[in-house]
């Protein structure tokens, strides 16, 4: 499935011209993620490329970013795939209380393509069970900073005020069980 990400009005760029996302479910409750950005790219901030690891604060530079919520809980996790293979994983008994590193099955595959005019990620996560098993609220997100300093956030949608990718209404998007496609 493709989405389109929207630039938060508060936050204008002027770097990239799109993002969009692509998904798909593959086997074992594994999510495959592609975050596609056009635009002039060459004043990106892009992190270098490194080991893929865990790390933190990946949102302050060029990074993009899935967040998943239960249908009728609370709690919700969030996961940082950062152009650079770098990542994090992190869950919430609410909102944006009672944060801990969340226990992935493996480590996220981190690929990237990257030319003037795109950059593009894409990750293959193996969710936790609890996570692919049953149908998930989604929100698509990306924090894309200019090596002049601003940055924009993007997603599926925004709350009204200053950009919040915990906040509920950014989880607009449904997504289907793995098991259930």
């Amino acid at each position: 499935m493709r989405l389109d990400l929207q630039c938060h009005p508060l936050t204008p760029v002027s770097v990239v011209d799109e993002i969009s996302l692509t998904y798909e479910w593959h086997a074992h409750e594994s999510l495959w993620l592609r975050y596609h950005a056009e635009g002039l790219l060459h004043d990106l901030d892009l992190p270098a490329w490194t080991e893929a690891r865990r790390a933190d604060r990946l949102w302050q530079t060029t990074c993009f970013e899935l967040f998943l919520q239960e249908k009728s809980a609370n709690r919700y996790c969030e996961f940082n795939f950062s152009p650079s293979s770098l990542w994090a994983a992190y869950q919430f008994s609410n909102y944006r209380d009672g944060m801990k590193h969340l226990q992935l099955p493996k480590q996220p595959d981190i690929f990237l393509d990257l030319s003037d005019s795109h950059v593009a990620i894409e990750i293959t996560l193996g969710l936790p069970d609890i996570w692919g098993e049953v149908p998930l609220n989604a929100s698509f997100s990306a924090v894309i900073a200019e090596n002049s300093g601003p940055k924009s956030y993007w997603a599926l949608s925004h709350p009204p005020g200053k950009p919040d990718f915990h906040h509920k209404d950014c989880f607009s998007h449904q997504l289907k069980a793995a098991g259930h496609l």
